[in-house]
């Protein structure tokens, strides 16, 4: 059966930058162990925050968490207090400096709108389904949200034990375009679960924002050559000047008669 590639992970170095910003020789496996207990810590004790995205750098002992959300209030907490909590949990654990910084996507100057998130629209889903709404509903309700704030192409789909049904299958709702194979497709790709009684359901958004020029293409446009100009006419070959006083030219001189033979007439 086909499957779709991820399309965050098809683009990467294309339009799209990597997600974890360090370099390491011996200890890259322990610092990818890091990243995916960071992301997973954070993501377990902030639920319905409205996470989109956990960005991680590091330089030397020095770790920069940046977390992207919808709610940065619950993020922060009460005069900060939830962030030193989880500044300190990952100090703790990586016995390393951190400093986490939190990007609220409601501001003006964010790329991506809560609207038009597909990992919080896949989240919102699944708190729908979790909610017992009817799952048609709430993928309608995700798709029509998102082709209102502005995406040119949406695409929502369920799989397990949709309805409650004994078997489980897989659902899909679409509008607009969302295209997978093009690279400059800037197309944002989110996951979540839902936990019903009925067993586990997951919830997969595509959501089409537009072409991106990609990396490679980003230089300024090269200048064009001008043509050399043309080269000036030598003197001999120079025009008069327009106010030059006429040349007399001498009238041509005929050539003497020959001269008559020796012997002619008397």
């Amino acid at each position: 059966m086909g499957h779709k590639v991820h399309p965050y992970g098809f683009r990467l170095g294309v339009i799209y930058p990597w997600k974890s910003n360090w370099y390491a020789k011996r200890d890259y496996a322990e610092h990818l162990h890091e990243d995916i207990w960071i992301r997973k810590h954070i993501r377990s004790r902030l639920t319905r925050a409205g996470i989109s995205s956990i960005d991680i750098e590091r330089k030397g002992d020095q770790i920069w968490v940046f977390i992207r959300t919808a709610r940065p209030g619950i993020v922060i907490g009460r005069k900060g207090a939830e962030v030193d909590r989880l500044r300190k949990d990952i100090e703790r654990y990586t016995k390393k400096r951190v400093d986490v910084k939190v990007e609220d996507m409601n501001q003006a100057s964010s790329e991506v709108r809560p609207e038009t998130d597909a990992a919080l629209l896949a989240q919102g889903v699944a708190e729908q389904l979790v909610g017992r709404v009817a799952f048609r509903r709430a993928m309608r309700r995700a798709v029509q949200t998102a082709m209102r704030s502005g995406a040119l192409g949406v695409r929502v789909a369920t799989a397990g034990r949709l309805g409650g049904t004994e078997m489980g299958r897989k659902e899909w709702y679409r509008e607009g375009r969302v295209p997978l194979h093009t690279l400059r497709a800037k197309v944002d790709f989110g996951t979540a679960e839902a936990r019903t009684t009925m067993g586990a359901i997951g919830v997969k958004v595509w959501v089409y924002h537009g072409d991106e020029v990609p990396y490679r293409e980003q230089e300024t446009e090269p200048v064009p050559i001008e043509a050399p100009p043309a080269p000036a006419p030598a003197e001999s070959e120079a025009p008069p000047p327009a106010d030059a006083a006429p040349v007399d030219v001498p009238a041509a001189v005929e050539a003497p008669a020959a001269a008559e033979t020796e012997g002619g007439e008397a």
